[in-house]
């Protein structure tokens, strides 16, 4: 059975069968929502559910608690429509003529760049280039079926191969791979690129980049876009790690911030040990820049972390002026381990 969805503001519908999730669908029907892991854990899809009934199907509960249930929210990338519905969500600008690929790509290089950080540099075919803006990522496929998103740190205009940022996650299957069992020379396959997190050039504000750990990632390959595109828009970065050795990259920011008069860098650490000799800012990032910029009513912020750290970033920033609409997130969630 298929059910109509209208989407306000915009008043755009689209239709959904009663097995198929309302993101799915509505990519289908070629419009453009928020979505992150498309998993259910991020929250990055979450709608209000104005009219109709949904299954929440596979929503962590992190990703929407069950107060937010209660109060009529749905997440699009597990929801599934049980009647028709009006849905309350904002929906993005994105080019629409990328195409989505499942490509190989051989592990060019592999470098440590913490001791629970690994970078990988893919290569592609010679007759293959990955289309994608800055911010998206990819999905990697695993042998099993399984799947695990990573953000591309490389910028969309570099030829090279592509650069992913791999954090170990205690008994992670894929990362626990990449640490002990991953070669240079391995085959990977990866589906891409995927992901709404990319930058809203029509706007002239100035923007707030948050990283929290590999949060980096994606912010690399925006500021990287916007080297390459002659931005003129102030850009403040802000990294947050829980130690020294979390700001992985550290002469990248710095280089960008020496170079750049517009953009300025601040490093943050919430969990200094006294031998990392720390002498810059401390405590969470997302504060870090509550301290520099208490009326962000100006500003565009784009977060990439953690889901506490995002949560905790737009909740704050809201109080301290940010519009709504000027949040953008990508919330970095781990897979279960398997059993």
């Amino acid at each position: 059975m298929s059910y109509q969805v209208t989407l306000q503001p915009s008043g755009h519908t689209f239709t959904a069968d009663e097995d198929q999730t309302l993101l799915a669908a509505a990519d289908a029907a070629g419009l453009a929502l928020p979505y992150g892991c498309r998993n259910g854990a991020c929250s990055v899809c979450k709608v209000l559910v104005l009219q109709g009934q949904v299954d929440h199907g596979e929503a962590q509960e992190w990703g929407l608690p069950a107060e937010q249930r209660a109060a009529g929210k749905a997440l699009m990338c597990c929801a599934k429509a049980r009647s028709d519905l009006v849905l309350e969500t904002k929906e993005v600008s994105i080019k629409r003529d990328i195409p989505l690929k499942t490509l190989p790509c051989r592990v060019q290089r592999m470098e440590k760049l913490a001791p629970d950080i690994i970078g990988l540099w893919l290569q592609l075919p010679a007759n293959e280039k990955l289309q994608f803006i800055a911010g998206q990522y990819i999905e990697f496929i695993l042998k099993d079926g399984g799947r695990r998103a990573f953000s591309l740190a490389s910028a969309p205009h570099e030829d090279g191969p592509l650069e992913v940022h791999v954090r170990l996650v205690p008994g992670g299957q894929f990362t626990t791979h990449v640490f002990e069992g991953m070669k240079e020379k391995d085959i990977l396959r990866f589906e891409g690129p995927l992901g709404t997190f990319y930058l809203r050039e029509e706007s002239v504000k100035p923007i707030i980049l948050l990283a929290g750990g590999t949060g980096f990632a994606p912010i690399k390959s925006l500021v990287e876009h916007l080297i390459h595109s002659k931005n003129t828009r102030p850009v403040h970065v802000y990294w947050g790690a829980k130690d020294k050795a979390g700001l992985y990259l550290p002469d990248v920011p710095q280089q960008w911030a020496a170079a750049y008069p517009w953009l300025k860098y601040v490093p943050v650490l919430s969990d200094a040990p006294a031998e990392d000799g720390w002498t810059g800012r401390t405590g969470l990032v997302h504060q870090a820049v509550l301290a520099d910029f208490p009326d962000l009513s100006g500003f565009q912020v784009y977060a990439c972390g953690s889901p506490v750290m995002i949560d905790a970033a737009q909740k704050d920033f809201a109080a301290a002026g940010l519009p709504e609409n000027e949040f953008f997130a990508d919330s970095f969630t781990f897979a279960a381990p398997k059993p």
